[in-house]
C-alpha cells in the first residue's frame, strides 16, 4: 500500500510539470500494479482500496493529458490488454473510465462499435451458463461518453440481471439528456437484494442537486447517501452539502434514522455546539465512556458544566457495565477530568455527591474502580 501510495504520488508530481510524461508514467503503473501484487495477502481488502484510489487518480491523469490519435491510441491498447489480463483482479475499475479515457467522442464510439457485438452475445438467450464479458462495463462507459444514449439504454434492456452495476450507467444516460426524474425513477427501480442502496441514492440526490433542488435532495436521500465510518463523519458530511440546514435540523434527522442509538450521536452533537443536546443523548442510550471523558477533559475550562455532565454520564455507563475493556486507567481519568470540570464550575460537592450515588447499591468491579478514584468505599 506505501508503494502503491509512493508510485502515484510520483506520477502526479510529474504529470503537474509535464501531463504526457506522467500519462506515460501512469500507462506503465496500471500494467505493472496487478502482477507486482498478484501473491501479496489482500484479504483484509485494504490493498484493493489502496489501487483503487490509484485508479481514479492515473485515469484523470491520462484523460488529461494531450496526446496524438497514435499515442492515445497506443495507451489504450496496452491498458486494455493490462485489463484483460488482471486475474485477481484488481483494475477492474479502470473499466469504468473507459470513455473518459478515450478522450474525444468518436474514439469512445469507436471503442463502444468494437464491443458492444460480445457484450450483446454475452447477454443474449443463447449465452453460455456463468459467462462474462470483462469488457461489458468500458462498453458502456464508451457509449456513454459517445453521446450514445439511446443505445446504450437500448443495450442495457437485453442484460440478463438488473444490477446497479450495470443500470447507474443508464441513469447517466438520462440525466446527461435532460431526463431527470426518468433517470431517478430508473435508479429507484434497481434496487434489488445485491444492489448497493448508498449508491443508489448518492446518483439520485446528485442529479436532484444539479437540478437546483436541494431541499428535495436533502429529505430523500441526504441520510442514506452520506453514511460515513462513523457517527460524527456522516454527520459533517452532511452538514457541509447542506449549509442551509440549520445542524440542529440535521442532527434531530439523524437521531431519528437510528433509533436506539441515540448516544451515539453525541459527538455529533458536541461538534455542532448542541451541548444540551450531546447531554441529553448521551444520557438517553450508551455512549462509548471514552468519548465522554475526552469530552470532559477538553471543556473542563471552557465549558465545564458541560463538562461535568459528560464526565458524569461517562462514569454512569462506566457503572452500568458499558465500554469495551474499560481499565483503572480509564476510570481514574473519567473521575479526573469530571472533579476537574467541577472545580472549575463551583460545584465539587454536588458533583462529587453525584458520583457517589452512582456507585450505590449492588457491588460491581466498575462501581469500585470508580469509587477507589473518588477515595471512597463502595456503599453496600
Amino acid at each position: 500500500m506505501q508503494r502503491v501510495r509512493e508510485a502515484v504520488a510520483e506520477i502526479q508530481k510529474v504529470a503537474k510539470k509535464a501531463p504526457a510524461l506522467g500519462a506515460v508514467g501512469a500507462v506503465q503503473f496500471l500494467e505493472k500494479v496487478s502482477p507486482a501484487l498478484e501473491q501479496v495477502d489482500s484479504s483484509s481488502g485494504a490493498i484493493g482500496t489502496a489501487v483503487n484510489h490509484a485508479i481514479e487518480t492515473c485515469a484523470t491523469i491520462i484523460a488529461a493529458a494531450a496526446a496524438d490519435d497514435r499515442t492515445r491510441d497506443q495507451w489504450l491498447e496496452r491498458l486494455w490488454e493490462a485489463h484483460q489480463n488482471d486475474e485477481i483482479p484488481y483494475i477492474e475499475r479502470l473499466a469504468s473510465h473507459w470513455g473518459e479515457l478515450c478522450a474525444s467522442r468518436e474514439r469512445a464510439s469507436a471503442w463502444a462499435d468494437r464491443l458492444i457485438g460480445t457484450v450483446e452475445a454475452a447477454w443474449s438467450l443463447n449465452r453460455k451458463p456463468g459467462g462474462y464479458f470483462h469488457g461489458t462495463i468500458a462498453s458502456l462507459s464508451a457509449l456513454l461518453h459517445a453521446g450514445r444514449y439511446e443505445e446504450l439504454l437500448a443495450l442495457l434492456d437485453k442484460a440478463p440481471t438488473s444490477l446497479w452495476h450495470y443500470r447507474e450507467w443508464g441513469v447517466r444516460a438520462l440525466a446527461a439528456m435532460g431526463r431527470k426524474a426518468e433517470a431517478i425513477r430508473y435508479a429507484e427501480a434497481s434496487r434489488g437484494l445485491n444492489d448497493n442502496p448508498i449508491a443508489i441514492a448518492r446518483a439520485c440526490e446528485e442529479i436532484l442537486l444539479s437540478s437546483g433542488l436541494a431541499e428535495e435532495a436533502y429529505t430523500r436521500y441526504a441520510i442514506a447517501a452520506n453514511q460515513g465510518t462513523t457517527f460524527l463523519a456522516t454527520f459533517r458530511a452532511i452538514a457541509k452539502k447542506y449549509p442551509t440546514q440549520a445542524p440542529a435540523k440535521v442532527l434531530d434527522d439523524l437521531v431519528a434514522s437510528t433509533p436506539g442509538q441515540e448516544g451515539k450521536w453525541f459527538a455529533a452533537a458536541k461538534d455542532a455546539g448542541l451541548y444540551d443536546e450531546a447531554i441529553a443523548l448521551a444520557q438517553r442510550t450508551p455512549c462509548d465512556p471514552r468519548t465522554l471523558t475526552r469530552a470532559a477533559r477538553d471543556f473542563a475550562a471552557t465549558k465545564p458544566r458541560f463538562a461535568v455532565e459528560a464526565g458524569l454520564a461517562a462514569l454512569r455507563w462506566i457503572a452500568a457495565g458499558y465500554g469495551y475493556e474499560i481499565t483503572g486507567m480509564d476510570v481514574l481519568a473519567a473521575c479526573s477530568s469530571t472533579l476537574d470540570a467541577a472545580r472549575n464550575g463551583g460545584c465539587v460537592d454536588e458533583t462529587e455527591g453525584r458520583i457517589r450515588a452512582l456507585v450505590a447499591g449492588p457491588r460491581s468491579t466498575a462501581k469500585d474502580l470508580i469509587a477507589a478514584s473518588l477515595g471512597t468505599r463502595t456503599i453496600s
